[in-house]
């Protein structure tokens, strides 16, 4: 989801301002999309997050949400379509982006539908990344768009390591460690006792109701979303309540994966100050300098705008409160619409 954000805000927000798309609900839209597919992409840290803490496979995950997300993105584009025009002209400047970049670049989409298709057929993700990193290297080279040092290179002048390759593993190094501090932080407030404690006070307030107990997920993997930054840091610090709440009433790990996931990827791109958000907003000032007709946003700005976020929100709501797609754990560990019978 934050790759997604930072490349459409970089590539495509420049031009969709140019011409003539309202600025901010177009980063609206944007981070909307990123929340649609860190919500459904089986490679995503929200979904594999939601699937092992639940104990759950990825795939099935994957497959049982569907009906949620899409329930949320047909309206909310509808209301981009609505409210996704402005009174902008086109701009000239548009003309000088083909000097950034090349068509025979898309040839790279492959790699990406590589590694839903190996995921989709139940390979383990690291499986599924790594075919994909080396058919995007192979169609680099073949397509020659750029040189293969850019992508990995022995530095024996300087004595070191360069290239996309390490670039990206580095990137994610700092945000690699803060989840890590997070994990621990959520352990001592385990091992502490007050996820202990918020789970006895749930309980006696659910006293057996499994509606109850489903708004009290939705509205906790809410509560840690808007006072936690990283999303996935918010997710792993909720997954023990929603594990331990869900399956003491056995509702299915997929239906428990999806209050859990589907929550964090809505709020991580609506908060002001969420990563995904941030993220965006970073990266469009970054832009200001290069495109004259590109102005830089403030996040308060977008909150509203990001449809599909909200809308995911309020279908997680009406899930819980009317049952729909509810599952429970059948005697063989099946998902079962009852445990009557």
């Amino acid at each position: 989801g934050y790759g997604t954000v930072v490349a459409f805000c970089m590539l495509l927000y420049p031009a969709g301002v140019a011409i003539g798309s309202d600025p901010i609900v177009l980063l609206g839209a944007i981070l909307s999309g990123a929340a649609f597919g860190d919500n459904l992409a089986p490679v995503s840290d929200t979904t594999i997050v939601s699937a092992v803490t639940q104990r759950t496979d990825i795939i099935g995950v994957v497959r049982s949400r569907f009906k949620y997300a899409v329930a949320a993105a047909i309206p909310a584009m509808i209301l981009f379509l609505i409210f996704g025009g402005s009174d902008m002209t086109v701009k000239n400047d548009i003309l000088s982006t083909g000097a950034f970049g090349r068509p025979e670049g898309l040839i790279l989409l492959i790699p990406f539908a590589l590694v839903l298709l190996i995921a989709f057929r139940g390979h383990h993700i690291i499986t599924s990344l790594t075919w994909g990193i080396i058919s995007s290297v192979i169609l680099i080279y073949i397509a020659d768009l750029c040189p293969m040092k850019n992508i990995l290179w022995f530095n024996l002048k300087e004595g070191r390591v360069e290239g996309a390759l390490l670039d990206g593993v580095l990137g994610y190094v700092n945000m690699a460690v803060l989840i890590l501090l997070v994990v621990a932080l959520g352990y001592i407030v385990n091992i502490g006792g007050t996820m202990d404690a918020i789970r006895r006070f749930t309980i006696s307030k659910i006293k057996g109701v499994v509606a109850r107990a489903e708004i009290a997920m939705w509205a906790l993997v809410g509560i840690l979303n808007s006072l936690i930054t990283i999303n996935t840091a918010a997710e792993i610090l909720a997954s023990t309540f929603v594990y331990d709440i869900g399956n003491e009433l056995k509702i299915h790990p997929y239906r428990r994966a999806n209050f859990l996931d589907s929550m964090t990827s809505a709020l991580g791109y609506i908060f002001p100050w969420a990563g995904g958000t941030l993220l965006g907003i970073v990266s469009i000032q970054g832009l200001t300098s290069k495109y004259s007709f590109v102005q830089a946003v403030n996040p308060i700005e977008v909150v509203p705008y990001v449809f599909h976020g909200w809308l995911l929100v309020i279908v997680m709501l009406i899930a819980a409160i009317t049952g729909w797609g509810r599952r429970f754990i059948g005697p063989n560990g099946e998902e079962v619409k009852s445990l009557k019978g």
